[in-house]
């Protein structure tokens, strides 16, 4: 069946802008209201744990949701140019399957792993880190509204990641428009404050731990979703 994503051909640019503002703004204030919500629920249902028992000022969401405001202005100038290159053929692109869009998704989605973890330790060197990355480490406690809580210069470097992947070709256009769903949800567990089980420190298990323990220990666990990439690096530089 195929799936049909012609709206990147017939509208101008800035309503694709201003419909790609709409659509993170959406997804991280709505979704992330709704995947909080839901926490919250299995919290009380005794299917999550809380990683800290700790409840963010108030203070703190609103400093959030103020940078991640910005975060979303330079998301939604990042698809200019893949549209861009879509539009005037740059790229091969795939027809819009169901089989395209899923591995599309799944190719995005490890190539962000590896993004993720280089442009993350490049941020926690000590002038990126006084100068940039020191807007997202500011929630010691993290909350999904932390998620896109950054400077606008790491916003951009994030915003990067369909980029590389474009050039390989033979993506569909419509796994562009879905993967901030997976990875915001993936997001959305690492920063929300719940974990499966009591076990503090699983690799496999509770990656939310572990991300949840960069934010109030500001070192160690750079990587997004997995912890593969933490074990090689710390292997080659014999880094702790």
């Amino acid at each position: 069946m195929q799936i049909e994503f012609n709206v990147l051909y017939v509208l101008p640019y800035w309503q694709l802008y201003l419909l790609s503002v709409l659509y993170f703004a959406v997804l991280n204030f709505g979704l992330g209201y709704v995947f909080n919500s839901v926490c919250k629920w299995l919290f009380i249902s005794g299917w999550l744990n809380k990683i800290e028992d700790v409840v963010p000022a108030k203070t703190q969401i609103r400093y959030e949701i103020k940078n991640s405001v910005g975060s979303i202005l330079i998301f939604g100038l990042s698809t200019l140019p893949l549209i861009y290159f879509i539009r005037n053929d740059y790229v091969n692109i795939a027809i819009d399957t169901f089989g395209s869009v899923l591995s599309g998704v799944l190719i995005l989605t490890i190539w962000n792993e590896i993004h993720f973890f280089i442009v993350h330790r490049i941020m926690h060197l000590t002038f990126f880190m006084k100068k940039v990355h020191y807007i997202h480490h500011a929630s010691k406690h993290p909350t999904v509204y932390s998620v896109y809580s950054f400077h606008w210069f790491e916003a951009l470097l994030l915003s990067t990641v369909p980029l590389a992947v474009l050039w390989l070709g033979n993506i569909a256009a419509l796994s562009f428009a879905l993967f901030p769903i997976v990875s915001l949800l993936l997001n959305f567990s690492g920063h929300c404050n719940y974990r499966f089980g009591h076990q503090k420190n699983s690799d496999w298990g509770n990656f939310a731990t572990r991300h949840n323990q960069h934010h109030t220990k500001g070192k160690r666990n750079f990587g997004f979703a997995t912890f593969i990439l933490d074990k090689i690096y710390k292997k080659i530089v014999k880094h702790d």
